[in-house]
């Protein structure tokens, strides 16, 4: 069998974003896998841009989620809310037809620096994907709050607990690949 092919998705697209430290993470704990990493950077949804034809940025997101066997989902909480890219580029995923979403395996995950670690911002996540038809891999949630405080100077996480919910979730995720 090939390796499993991984979409990364951060909804922040700040270098420095303790949401790719956590994707880069999950990675790791999923062992073995070719990575992409989505470009979420992309023009706001206009139906007037969509008339004229789909950009080439959102067109090549949506080429490489139809080509993973599995979605890795991160995003920190914007007031008590789903980033405004991550929205954005599930707007415009949500356009392809045939869909690009449906039937996809996801994992959702989300670090921000407040108390709740992005509590709001994944249940948004979480209700837009299933309207979405995509198959959320469940369990307790991976939420890092405070997450300046979980992370080294390399992006690893530190707290052990963490790190064995996020080995936990790609396991169930590399079970069902």
């Amino acid at each position: 069998m090939p390796k499993p092919h991984l979409l990364t998705m951060s909804g922040s697209l700040r270098k420095g974003s303790y949401n790719r430290m956590l994707l880069a993470e999950a990675v790791r704990a999923f062992g073995d896998a070719d990575v992409t990493e989505g470009d979420l950077d992309l023009p706001l949804y206009n139906g007037d841009v969509e008339a004229q034809g789909i950009p080439d940025k959102v067109q090549r997101l949506m080429d490489q989620v139809k080509s993973a066997d599995a979605l890795l989902i991160a995003s920190p909480e914007y007031n008590k809310g789903i980033t405004g890219v991550l929205k954005n580029a599930l707007d415009w995923l949500s356009r392809a037809n045939p869909s690009v979403l449906k039937d996809h395996k996801a994992v959702i995950l989300s670090a921000a620096g407040g108390r709740t670690g992005g509590e709001t911002a994944h249940f948004m996540t979480h209700s837009i994907l299933t309207q979405l038809q995509v198959n959320v891999v469940h369990g307790p949630l991976i939420l890092v709050a405070t997450a300046q405080d979980f992370f080294d100077e390399d992006g690893h996480l530190t707290n052990d607990f963490l790190s064995k919910q996020v080995a936990d979730r790609m396991g169930r995720l590399r079970d069902l690949i």
